[in-house]
């Protein structure tokens, strides 16, 4: 209890430093802010230093033996010590007859405890002393992680190993899981914006592909306890992941407790690529709509298939990004501001590491505006393509954007999981920088030329949830056919019921 109430004077005594620092700075922007007003006659007349340089912190990258990568980086501003794996697998890689799989595997790695130590054994010894170690597989990639008091990090640490490397998966944590997971199908139609949202990802990559198929009842009765091991087997290995640690340690201790924990687990050579999913755009353009009595509102996504990151156009994508969205981008000044069409209405160019993301648009609205609603979208797609966008659009989206970049690196331990995340899908270190660059150096020429590009507007698909006796004027303005999307449970009881 003691060494749980010390990490919270620590945390909050951190949190009291902010406040302080804050207070300091709004005194003095305050003072700078009344001192500049008696220079300028506009807030637009005001001028701010540039924005600084940004450095990566030191730190230390080396593999083990048997082809662990590892990074360190030292950070003694309090007595905490945190780091994370990332491993080659995701979701992704399950059959299509165990949607589920990858997830269940990434609960029940902690929640089943591990050779030395039972659940509850596990759960008490990280609670004692205010630790953490938490695992799960998403999309893309796995992973698990740690956080500790300097003090207790061999102990925690050890825990962490064992969690990746002796997991045993017990019965009865997978079936907790499963039920929890068929707690979650049978809700996934409880709101609005989450049915938008995965039938949207449907009509875009395919009921079927990996990025959008759903975990069903059927597919999780087809998993069991020998399905997670093999899984786990498969891609669980130390020439398969990358480790990173951020903190309060010394170096050489660190690497030393790595090797003791780590160096002597043995290297898979049979690992071999994963072939990545195909990636194709399921419905070229449509107006679908799913229909839900019991609104008042629509929810709209509209978009088509994107690319990805690595892109040369991606900086130039990401500030037509900022003309179009956040507050004072054209939609929420034309749709919100100007027709009150919606209270937040969004679009961007969404774009993902190793397969195309989408380029999306959409919001709420409510029902007899769901027509115009979609019809406003549509048109600032294509005026954005029409003509450059103004000087004072094109040095607003720059800024804005190139003011989120500094929050890319507001701690080592953020930098760090950026360094572990372009290694792991094989990007430069730099790349932050080269895109930052291009960024400063994007025209108006060269939004127009991206938008006219990749933005298609005959491809858009659009997706209206909503109610369908209030929706007037009808969909049938969008176009001549209107396709409904069933969105029962499949095995729930109003399934059964149909049949």
């Amino acid at each position: 209890m003691a060494l749980k109430n010390l990490k919270s004077i620590i945390l909050h005594g951190k949190r009291f430093v902010y406040v302080v620092v804050i207070a300091i700075a709004c005194l003095l922007f305050t003072f700078n802010l009344s001192w500049a007003a008696t220079e300028a006659k506009h807030y637009t007349d005001l001028q701010f230093p540039p924005l600084a340089d940004v450095k990566l912190p030191n730190h230390e990258r080396y593999e083990l033996n048997n082809g662990m990568v590892v990074y360190l980086m030292e950070d003694h501003q309090l007595p905490l010590v945190s780091g994370s794996v990332i491993v080659r697998t995701g979701y992704r890689l399950e059959p299509g007859n165990q949607v589920g799989l990858a997830s269940l595997v990434g609960t029940v790695m902690r929640t089943g405890g591990t050779k030395k130590h039972s659940p509850d054994a596990l759960n008490q010894i990280l609670e004692q002393r205010a630790a953490a170690v938490e695992t799960g597989i998403g999309g893309t990639s796995g992973g698990a992680s740690f956080n500790a008091l300097r003090e207790d990090l061999n102990t925690v640490f050890g825990l962490f190993a064992e969690v990746i490397r002796e997991p045993v998966f017990a019965q009865d944590k997978l079936d907790l899981a499963k039920t929890q997971q068929k707690g979650q199908i049978a809700r996934r139609n409880d709101k609005p914006d989450s049915i938008a949202s995965r039938e949207f990802n449907k009509l875009i990559y395919g009921k079927d592909s990996p990025y959008a198929r759903t975990t069903e009842y059927a597919t999780l009765d087809n998993i069991s306890r020998e399905d997670l091991i093999k899984f786990y087997q498969q891609y669980f290995h130390p020439n398969n992941m990358i480790l990173g640690i951020v903190g309060d340690f010394d170096p050489q201790q660190m690497k030393s407790l790595i090797q003791a924990k780590f160096g002597d687990w043995q290297k898979n050579p049979q690992i071999a690529t994963n072939k990545l999913p195909k990636v194709s755009q399921a419905n070229s353009g449509g107006v679908f709509f799913v229909n839900q009595p019991q609104l008042t509102q629509s929810n709209i996504l509209i978009g088509h298939l994107g690319g990805q990151f690595n892109s040369s156009d991606y900086p130039a994508l990401d500030v037509l990004n900022g003309v179009l969205n956040g507050f004072g981008g054209r939609l929420f000044n034309e749709i919100r501001s100007r027709q009150g069409l919606a209270y937040s209405v969004y679009g961007a160019w969404s774009a993902r590491y190793d397969y195309p993301g989408v380029f999306i648009a959409g919001g709420q609205t409510r029902s007899d505006a769901t027509v115009q609603f979609v019809k406003a979208i549509q048109a600032e797609v294509k005026r954005i393509q029409a003509k450059p966008v103004s000087a004072k659009e094109l040095a607003f989206a720059k800024e804005s954007t190139l003011n989120s970049f500094v929050f890319n690196f507001q701690d080592p331990g953020q930098t760090l999981s950026r360094l572990m995340r372009y290694e792991y899908y094989g990007y430069p270190a730099d790349f932050l920088f080269r895109y930052r660059r291009t960024v400063e150096a994007t025209t108006a020429a060269d939004v127009q030329r991206v938008a006219q590009k990749y933005l298609q507007p005959d491809k858009l698909v659009t997706l209206v949830v909503g109610n369908q006796k209030a929706i007037n004027p009808p969909l049938t303005r969008l176009a001549a056919q209107i396709i409904p999307l069933d969105v029962t449970i499949p095995g729930s009881p109003r399934s059964q019921a149909k049949k």
